[in-house]
């Protein structure tokens, strides 16, 4: 994965989004830190598709109908929670 400084990226910005198709993400720094990313539309496309909202992500877990799930009969244990 290359870097780039901020700088560097807004004059070569060409290079860098055929550094992103050939290479792979490339990084883009201001001062040292990481602040954004360049990729290839294929790699954006393949993240897009996999992400599942928090509803699905859900509906595609295992089928637990059939668990056969039991409860203790015994009430819980009272837990002190005071501090001393």
């Amino acid at each position: 994965m290359s870097s780039w400084q901020v700088q560097e990226a807004k004059q070569r910005f060409s290079e860098v989004l055929r550094h992103a198709h050939s290479e792979g993400p490339q990084i883009v720094t201001r001062h040292g830190e990481e602040i954004a990313v360049v990729i290839d539309i294929e790699e954006y496309r393949t993240l897009k598709a996999a992400r599942l909202d928090f509803k699905d992500f859900l509906r595609s877990g295992p089928d637990l109908s059939e668990l056969d799930i039991h409860r203790a009969s015994e009430p819980a244990p009272s837990i002190d929670l005071t501090l001393e």
